[in-house]
Parts: structure tokens; sequence; C-alpha cells
């Protein structure tokens, strides 16, 4: 499964592309999209065509994209919602698969420790795909991070679903268990 990782921001917009082959991840891909500052509008077509290139040029087999956390500055948190709107859709206009993940379920899946530190994330991204250094910048790090989580997740979710026999909750969307 190859699985591209995204953390959205309006300048700044952290990808990475990780394959699953059997237990080893492997990254194939990653970096930062980055806008300059001007009219939101503009920023959003870079990160829109920007969108549209990785998907067509990595191909990816799901886009697991992090959610809008809190943010105290409610103008930025704009930003990135705008931002996040336009990965998700340049992804489903590509007919991707999209997952979308919180940061506390990113890094429980990455670290075992839901209110991990930023560092503590970037060390074991780097551990967890065999780099000798975390990646950087960290948007990019981050993003590498959304990917492994959704490669961590994804077979239970199949399992539950499985299990369940319901189709309708596409892995890494919450919902309350039905158990």
């Amino acid at each position: 499964m190859r699985v591209l990782g995204i953390d959205p921001g309006i300048g700044r917009m952290g990808y990475g592309l990780v394959r699953s082959q059997g237990n080893r991840l492997r990254t194939e891909d990653y970096g930062c999209v980055e806008t300059r500052p001007g009219p939101t509008g503009d920023r959003l077509v870079r990160i829109y065509e920007k969108m549209q290139e990785l998907l067509q040029n990595l191909n990816p087999d799901v886009v697991a994209v992090e959610q809008l956390f809190f943010y105290r500055n409610v103008t930025t948190a704009f930003h990135v919602g705008q931002a996040r709107g336009v990965v998700l859709l340049a992804a489903r206009q590509a007919e991707a698969a999209v997952a979308e993940y919180t940061p506390m379920q990113v890094k429980q899946a990455v670290t075992g420790y839901g209110s991990a530190e930023k560092g503590q994330v970037q060390r074991m991204v780097a551990m967890l795909l065999g780099l000798p250094a975390p990646p950087r910048p960290d948007d990019a790090a981050d993003a590498l991070a959304v990917a492994i989580c959704h490669l961590h997740t994804a077979p239970t979710m199949a399992l539950v679903r499985g299990r369940n026999g319901d189709d309708r909750f596409p892995a890494g969307e919450n919902r309350r268990s039905e158990f």
C-alpha cells in the first residue's frame, strides 16, 4: 500500500509518501509545498495545483490528511482549514481514497503515546522509516507521521468493519464503537 500523508497548511503544506511492504515501511518521497504571502486565493490555487501534480506523479492508494485541531489564532485556523479543504477536494477529484486523523491519533500510532512531543514523533518517524535523521522540514516529518498512522491503523479498521459488516466508515474516520 502506498499512502500519501498530508500535513495541511497555507504557508507550508507537508507531504510524504510511504509504502508498506509486509511489515516494513519505506519512504518514497517527501517535502513541502510553500506559498508566498499574498492573496489567499492565489495561495490556495498553488496548493491545489501541487496536490494535483503529487497525486498524478505519486499515484497513492490512499491520501491520509491530518484533521484540524485547536488553534488559538482564529485567522490561522481559518486559513489552514481552507488549505485542508483544497487538499481533500484534489484527492477526491483524483478518485483517491481519503482518510483523516487527529493529531492525537497520529501521535498514538507513531509513538504509542497520544500526547507525545513533536520531537518524539519526528525521531520515531526516522526510526520507523530507517532514516538517519528526522526528515526536514518539520511539516514533511509530520506528513510522513500521518502516512505511518494510516498504515498502522487501516488494517485494524478493516477488521472492525469486516466483523461488523459495515463498510460505511472509511479507515481513519471517527465514530463511536458499536461493541
